[in-house]
């Protein structure tokens, strides 16, 4: 089966048609600057009936396999899009104002150019539903919290289940039997305990902005950070929220918001970029330490997206000083050039530490594939 897989941003279509029995990519591409003057398109109907006149008749698209980020608690698995569907994305885009829109504008596109074929919403935040409560739960006033939906929802839950059914395979056990923390660190980035093959706890909260340090977001603070930059510096709702989201992280510490650059950086000698990387790793090894508690045990610890797959000095330093707790980076393995899934942890007894390469859009062209064959 040939799945179409979409994502779509505010002026982008990113896509990728995906032979799902091979995992070959038939067909990869991107539209930008969509609507803009000089752009690949002027909307994004339009830019997606250019995508497909591109494919030709012969693309054999069976399904349309589209990322939606937010999904809420109502959405748990893979759904097929019907028009309540597309209301219900809609309505949650109070929940996700930067994301959801942009993922209906393609959602709608693509529906309107190809209106016979089944489309499939997979979402981000599905994965981390099997969270139970005391997990998901902020501790505001009960009623308030569940009038606005304000509760943990987790995201990138696509690239963790992902990631922790491909370590199973490396390391030749059921996904069931095991305990794992999978980091996907990238521009983005967060932590997730997997118990069984489901989430336990995710440090995403109720949007992308809560848990580790990301280019331009803060993550975990203080939420009187917020008043007192209200009360003391004048700074207006819309002010914060750009801060915290577009203006912290690396970029707020350095001045940088791409890893390679602050790690350059700091290797020139930079301070305050050595010491925007110290957060950076403090931060994920309070969230490793903190779901080894949570799971109660660890089979492995596994590193994925683009500085988990590609950069073993960060990786090293991410899990330094946890020997205590058995987690050790054979420094040979690690810093081996390789590109598959693969162990970089010593051949002892204790935890492993494994880089397993995310392919969202395969797992989302699969899902897809999945419930449409019922």
């Amino acid at each position: 089966m040939r799945v179409f897989v979409v994502n779509s941003g505010s002026s982008s279509i990113k896509y990728q048609l995906i032979d799902t029995a091979s995992g070959e990519r038939v067909l990869a591409g991107t539209l930008e600057r969509i609507g803009e003057e000089g752009g690949d398109a002027p909307d994004h109907t339009s830019g997606m009936r250019q995508v497909l006149d591109a494919l030709g008749h012969d693309a054999q698209i069976a399904a349309v396999g589209h990322r939606v980020v937010h999904g809420g608690a109502r959405f748990t698995a893979p759904t097929l899009i019907d028009d309540a569907v597309v209301a219900a994305i809609d309505e949650l885009s109070a929940l996700a104002p930067l994301h959801n829109p942009a993922n209906l504008a393609g959602v709608i596109a693509a529906r309107t150019v190809l209106p016979d074929v089944p489309h499939v919403a997979v979402f981000d935040t599905a994965f981390h539903q099997s969270m139970p409560p005391e997990a998901y739960t902020y501790a505001i006033d009960r009623a308030l919290a569940e009038r606005y939906g304000v509760r943990k929802y987790g995201f990138h839950g696509t690239s963790h289940q992902f990631v922790a059914g491909q370590a199973a395979a490396v390391l030749g056990r059921p996904l069931e039997e095991l305990k794992l923390i999978v980091l996907h660190l990238g521009n983005g980035a967060s932590v997730t305990a997997v118990d069984g093959g489901r989430s336990i706890d995710t440090s995403m909260g109720l949007t992308p902005l809560q848990g580790l340090v990301m280019g331009t977001r803060s993550g975990d603070l203080d939420p009187a950070v917020l008043v007192h930059l209200h009360r003391v510096a004048g700074l207006s709702v819309d002010e914060i929220d750009a801060l915290l989201n577009k203006r912290s992280g690396l970029l707020g510490l350095t001045g940088r918001s791409d890893m390679r650059d602050v790690t350059d950086a700091a290797a020139a000698g930079d301070e305050l970029a050595e010491a925007a990387l110290a957060v950076w790793a403090h931060r994920i090894r309070h969230y490793v330490g903190a779901y080894l508690a949570q799971l109660g045990g660890l089979d492995a610890v596994v590193f994925t997206a683009g500085v988990g797959e590609n950069a073993p000095a960060l990786r090293a330093r991410a899990l330094a000083g946890l020997d205590h707790l058995g987690i050790r980076v054979d420094r040979f393995l690690n810093e081996r050039p390789a590109k598959g899934a693969r162990i970089i942890s010593p051949a002892l007894e204790g935890p492993k530490v494994l880089v397993v390469p995310t392919n969202e859009e395969l797992a989302i062209a699969r899902q897809a594939a999945q419930l449409v064959a019922g």
